[in-house]
C-alpha cells in the first residue's frame, strides 16, 4: 500500500480550519470568518519507499496523493462573542483560541432539532480549530490576521494561523493558487505578520510546502526554502511569543532524515525562525505514530533542544484506512481533543487543523460541512 502525502487543494470552502478569504471585498463580504474549505491532495512517496510508520492512502493520480481538505474562512471584525445557543468550549481545549464562526457552528444553529445536533456540538464545534489564511491578495489581510489574534488576546486564549499562499502550493494540482512568485509571497508574509500583535499565537507554515516539495527543480526548490525560512525570521521578528512550526509531512510519506534535511535548509533548525515541526496534516495516521515520527525528524534536525512538534489529531482517532483510501473515508473518528497539554516530551500540541466533517470530496463537494460525516467522525 503507498503511503498517502500531503498537497493542499484550495476549493470554494475552506475545509478543517477557517480560511481567511474575500481580500478582493466581493462575495460574502470580506473579513468574514466562516470555516471555508479548501482540498488538499497529499504526494505520495514513490512505491517501496522507507516509511517508518503505517502506510496512507493512493491518490487517483500520476502521482499517488491522497486529498486532503483546508478551511478559508476569514475573521469577523464584529464583536464575536459565542451565543447562548452555541457550544461551549471544553475543558480539554482551554488555551487554544475558537474561532466563533465556522460550518459547523452555522450547521449547528440552523439545525437545533436535528437528531445529530447534540453529538456533533458537544465533540466537534465546541472545539477549537485552526484559521487559514489562503487569499494570495493583500489588500485587508493585516487586518484580519488582527481581528483573530486580538480576539484571542482578549480571551486569554492561543489563536492557531495557517498561511497558505506559497506559490504552486501543490505543484500544479487542485488548490490552484497561491502568490504569483516568491517576491509577493514575501510580501504577502509581511503584511501577516504585521497583524500578529504581541500575544500568543501558533503558526502552521505552509502545509506541504516543504514536504511536497520534490516536485520542484533544485533551483526552485532552494528559493521557497529560503522564502519560508524568512517567513519564520519575519512573523517572530513582529511577534517574539509566536511560535512557529515548519512542515515535516507525515509518518506515512518520506523518511525522516530525508524530510529533515529540507527542513534544515527551509530554516526550521533555527531559533531565529522555528520552534519545530508540525505533521498529519488532514490525513488519519494514528497519533502513537505521528510522534515517533516527528521525534525522528527532530533528531534528524537537529537545531536547538527546545525545538518541538505539533500533530493534527482531528480526524486519527482509528488510524489510517487499511485499504488506503483517503475521500472521508469510512470508520475514521476524530482524534485527541486539541490541547496544548500533551504530557510528553517535544511534544508542544495536538491541534485540529483541518475541522472534521469538512468533506474531501466524496460525502459532499470538497471542503463544504457533511453532517452524516461529522456524525459518524464524531459518535
Amino acid at each position: 500500500m503507498v503511503a498517502a502525502a500531503s498537497v493542499v487543494v484550495a476549493v470554494g470552502t475552506a475545509t478543517g480550519m477557517l480560511t481567511a478569504l474575500g481580500d478582493d471585498g466581493g462575495g460574502r463580504g470580506t473579513d468574514q470568518a466562516r470555516s471555508r474549505s479548501t482540498t488538499a491532495p497529499r504526494w505520495d512517496p514513490p512505491p517501496g519507499s522507507p516509511s517508518a510508520a503505517p502506510a496512507a492512502p493512493p491518490a487517483p493520480s500520476a502521482s499517488p496523493t491522497a486529498a486532503r481538505t483546508y478551511p478559508g474562512a476569514s475573521p469577523r471584525t464584529a464583536s464575536a462573542g459565542p451565543s447562548a445557543a452555541e457550544p461551549r468550549p471544553t475543558a480539554a481545549a482551554t488555551g487554544l483560541y475558537r474561532h466563533p464562526d465556522s460550518q459547523v457552528l452555522d450547521w449547528v444553529r440552523s439545525h437545533p432539532d436535528d437528531p445529530r445536533r447534540d453529538v456533533i456540538a458537544a465533540r466537534i464545534a465546541g472545539r477549537p480549530a485552526a484559521v487559514w489564511f489562503a487569499d494570495p491578495t493583500r489588500a485587508t489581510l493585516t487586518a484580519r490576521v488582527r481581528a483573530v489574534t486580538s480576539a484571542g488576546a482578549a480571551q486569554g486564549r492561543v489563536p492557531v494561523l495557517v498561511p497558505y499562499a506559497i506559490p504552486d502550493r501543490d505543484c500544479g494540482g487542485h488548490s490552484e493558487g497561491g502568490a504569483p512568485d516568491l517576491d509577493a509571497y514575501d510580501a504577502w508574509i509581511d503584511r501577516f505578520a504585521a497583524g500578529l500583535g504581541s500575544g500568543e499565537v501558533i503558526v502552521v507554515l505552509e502545509p506541504d510546502s516543504i514536504a511536497q516539495s520534490e516536485c520542484l527543480s533544485a533551483g526552485d526548490r532552494a528559493d521557497r526554502f529560503a522564502s519560508l525560512a524568512r517567513a519564520g525570521r519575519v512573523i517572530k521578528d513582529a511577534d517574539p511569543r509566536a511560535r512557529v512550526y515548519y512542515d515535516a509531512g507525515h509518518s506515512g510519506w518520506h523518511p525522516p532524515a530525508r524530510q529533515a534535511g529540507w527542513l534544515r535548509q527551509a530554516g526550521a533548525a533555527s531559533a531565529d525562525s522555528s520552534d519545530g515541526v508540525f505533521s498529519n496534516v488532514s490525513n488519519f495516521h494514528a497519533t502513537a505514530d505521528e510522534i515517533a515520527y516527528d521525534r525522528a525528524v527532530l533528531d534528524a534536525l537537529g537545531g536547538p533542544p527546545g525545538l518541538g512538534a505539533v500533530v493534527d489529531t482531528s480526524r486519527n482517532g482509528n488510524g489510517a484506512p487499511a485499504d488506503g483510501a483517503w475521500c472521508d473515508p469510512a470508520g475514521r473518528r476524530i482524534g485527541r481533543a486539541p490541547t496544548l497539554s500533551t504530557g510528553l516530551g517535544r511534544v508542544d500540541a495536538y491541534l485540529w487543523i483541518k475541522l472534521p466533517g469538512e468533506s474531501d470530496g466524496c460525502k459532499g463537494e470538497p471542503g463544504t460541512f457533511a453532517p452524516a460525516y461529522a456524525y459518524d467522525l464524531a459518535r
